[in-house]
């Protein structure tokens, strides 16, 4: 189990199964730290990421949307929108990369299952 004053980038990742290092650069810090510092909103979506989002990584985006729009709503409706277009990547490459490794469509596409999110969240589904 990750602590939280582990280093959880060079200890969690190990659990990491997945393609993501392949498609994205996860960026070294404080996870806890980094959430903590997040608006409640994207905080939310981050709970509700398919994947884990890696809070540092989120909040270096959160800086930058605050340096485009201000801290205000619409940064945080553009980052919402940029992590949801991000969980697509993730899901369309976990997906192709599964059919190729097991000649089967992925589960989750097969049945055409949505992504679930918490009740009244007024985002779509990824």
């Amino acid at each position: 189990m990750c602590s939280k004053n582990s280093n959880l980038t060079n200890h969690c990742a190990l659990n990491d199964r997945t393609v993501r290092h392949e498609i994205w650069q996860r960026f070294e810090g404080n996870e806890w730290d980094a959430f903590d510092q997040l608006p409640a909103s994207i905080r939310r979506r981050l709970n509700e990421h398919v994947y884990d989002a890696w809070s540092v990584n989120a909040l270096i985006l959160w800086k930058h949307y605050k340096r485009i729009y201000g801290r205000t709503p619409r940064a945080e409706r553009a980052l919402i929108k940029y992590l949801d277009y991000c969980e697509r990547l993730e899901r369309e490459a976990f997906s192709e990369r599964y059919t190729a490794q097991c000649g089967t469509p992925y589960p989750h596409d097969a049945a055409r299952a949505t992504v679930l999110r918490a009740p009244g969240n007024n985002q779509k589904a990824a």
